[in-house]
This record gives C-alpha cells, structure tokens and sequence, in this order.
C-alpha cells in the first residue's frame, strides 16, 4: 500500500509561512536542496491544497531548470479545492470531493508513495483521518513572529513517534514522525 507524508518547513515558533504567504525566512541550502531531491524521487504523486498549488504554480514552470524544478514540472499533481475553476500546471488534476475519500482511494492503488507540499489546511483536515502515514517537519531554527501555523484546527490529541532526525549544517533539523 502506498504512504502518504507530508513534509513541510517550520519556522520555530510553529509557522510553515509568514505574513502575505512568504517563505523568505527558511534556509535553502545544499542539504535542503538534496532532501528535496531524495524526497521528490521517493514518490510519483504531490497533493496540494488550493493557496499552495496557486504559488507553486506561478512559479515551477518559470524556475531555472534543475533536478527539483523537472520533479515539481514532471509529476503528477493533485490539487484539493472546491473554489477553483481549474488546474492548468503540467499534471495537474483538480479535486473538488472529499479530499479523505480520495487520498484513501490513492493509497490502495500500486506505485510509490505521495506527498503533501505547504498545504497546512490539506494537511491538518487528513491528520485525525489516520491517512498521513509520515509526518516530515523541516524545522528552521528562526523565529518569524507571525503568519501561518502548520497545524490548524485539531481537535484532539494526536500521538507521534519520533522515527528518525537529519541535520544539516545550517542547523536546520528533519523531523521524521509516524503516527504512534
């Protein structure tokens, strides 16, 4: 069966953006640049909510070529919104039902895994269905003040098991977590 992960950054005090959505605050280095990599060549399928394919989309295709941006062009992508007209990024497919049902539909099919990119809201309304299987935080060791918390609207307590670390030079630390 497939597994689904989510890896996004994380600004120390809790945000995976900052005010009007930027992302200038995270460190992109060497080691971040091959995670990326390594990453984007363990799966064969990127979820997105609405707000984070619409900035991805604006700016993959425009990007200087390389291993990253040929894998964000390249891959199959599925976006979960019930507002959007449509989906015009290379591979794109839109999903407007139920994001739950879909990815649990995804899972049981062959091939490799999937991932949720940005995608706070996505990824926090799948977190209580038990459907994210690996829960990847790249923690940024800066504080931002303000902008978009990573977890939204949990309603419960939800346990996880630390299953690996990663460090780089930078300081910045991969958080591997599976559910417990």
């Amino acid at each position: 069966m497939r597994r689904l992960i989510v890896s996004n950054l994380m600004s120390l005090d809790g945000f995976f953006e900052g005010p009007n959505h930027s992302l200038d605050w995270f460190l992109f280095d060497q080691d971040l640049f091959q995670y990326s990599v390594e990453m984007l060549h363990s799966v064969d399928t990127i979820l997105f909510g609405r707000t984070t394919f619409q900035h991805m989309a604006a700016y993959w295709p425009f990007a200087p070529k390389d291993e990253i941006a040929d894998n964000m062009n390249g891959l199959p992508k599925l976006v979960f919104s019930r507002t959007l007209g449509k989906a015009e990024w290379n591979n794109s497919r839109l999903v407007k039902g139920d994001a739950a049902e879909e990815v649990s539909r995804l899972k049981q099919q062959p091939g490799k895994d999937m991932v949720i990119l940005g995608s706070a809201k996505l990824a926090s309304s799948l977190l209580p269905t038990g459907l994210i299987d690996e829960y990847r935080v790249i923690l940024t060791p800066v504080l931002i003040g303000a902008g978009t918390p990573m977890f939204q609207g949990i309603q419960q307590r939800l346990r996880f098991g630390l299953k690996q670390t990663r460090l780089f030079d930078s300081g910045v630390i991969v958080l591997y977590y599976q559910k417990a």
